[in-house]
């Protein structure tokens, strides 16, 4: 029944009914047989909490004590049984039971994220060197590439270690940097960078907006309750505002000057909506580390890599007087 509804709702309302069944169904940690597993290794190996065996020490710095170890142990085990009976593959507290490499959990995810924060700090790099600190729009692409480093910072601490901290600081600093490209949207797409005091007006207004959208949202997270959907509907709904301007732009500017290098934009969020559409295909992962998540944030680095590509172009246009109009 799950499955015939999905498929009269829109793209966006299932991705996220997708991804709040990944959220909430764990059926692996229900299972009788894991659960027991779990239970005998932590009265054959743990003591008080403490392993009676040698923990690695990377492990042990990565924060795997004993009963997160039995935990680990038991997924494979149980896993490795139902792949020999011809049963599915299950996931347990909402992920996939990843194989782990130097102590990370989601190993695929970890390395996909470095890439794009190398993708952020390449283009954080071009922009302080070719752009001049008196150009207006800098200090914004500058902003940018800082959130979208930090963001992938979080992103690879989170997939390293699983805990409700670096959940959280995952899920904020990921909706921060979303809503800072939602942000600094407007200001380059219709020139609130310059002007007169109406402009700098708007600016600030449309600044202090911003920042209590972010506050509001934090807020509601943290003094309310921790909703995976709303978190996922504000992220989807304010990526898909900037899209939309950006394809705008792209295509009016393509029309009146002709220049192959405007419709960048556009072919950005067409290649992050096709690198999304990974997220509403999951599937056990492969070789036990590469899953759809992971693909996904492997396939947001290309999209990185000629959105700053544009934004050099575009500054450089800006200062020898060809600025492309909205």
């Amino acid at each position: 029944m799950i499955l015939r509804r999905n498929r009269a709702l829109p793209l966006w309302l299932l991705f996220l009914n997708i991804f709040a069944l990944q959220v909430f169904a764990s059926v692996g940690d229900q299972l009788p047989e894991f659960i027991e597993c779990v239970e005998v290794c932590k009265q054959e190996n743990c003591a008080n909490g403490r392993s009676l065996t040698e923990i690695p020490l990377l492990h042990r710095l990565l924060f795997w004590d004993c009963p997160a170890e039995c935990d680990y142990t038991c997924q494979h085990i149980i896993t490795d049984r139902r792949v020999a009976a011809s049963e599915e593959i299950v996931q347990f507290h909402g992920k996939w039971p990843f194989y782990r490499f130097l102590g990370m959990q989601e190993p695929a995810s970890v390395f996909f994220s470095f890439l794009n924060f190398l993708a952020h700090y390449t283009g954080y790099s071009k922009i302080k060197a070719q752009v001049p600190a008196s150009y207006p729009l800098r200090k914004y692409y500058v902003t940018f590439a800082c959130f979208g480093m930090a963001s992938w910072i979080f992103s690879i601490i989170f997939h390293t270690r699983d805990f409700m901290l670096t959940e959280e600081l995952d899920y904020f600093a990921a909706g921060a940097s979303v809503l800072y490209g939602f942000y600094y949207t407007p200001i380059r797409i219709f020139h609130m960078d310059r002007g007169g005091k109406k402009a700098e007006s708007l600016l600030r207004a449309w600044t202090i907006l911003c920042l209590m959208m972010y506050a509001g949202h934090v807020a509601y997270l943290k003094l309310g309750s921790w909703d995976y959907t709303y978190n996922m509907a504000a992220n989807v709904v304010l990526g898909l505002a900037q899209n939309m301007l950006w394809t705008w732009f792209s295509i009016r500017n393509y029309r009146s000057t002709g220049r192959l290098w405007t419709t960048w934009p556009g072919l950005v969020v067409g290649w992050i909506l096709l690198a999304m559409s990974f997220e509403l295909q999951d599937f056990p992962p492969l070789w036990g580390c590469v899953d759809a998540h992971s693909l996904w944030h492997l396939g947001t680095v290309g999209p990185l890599v000629l959105w700053y590509n544009f934004l050099l172009r575009d500054a450089k246009d800006d200062r020898t007087g060809q600025r492309i109009k909205a």
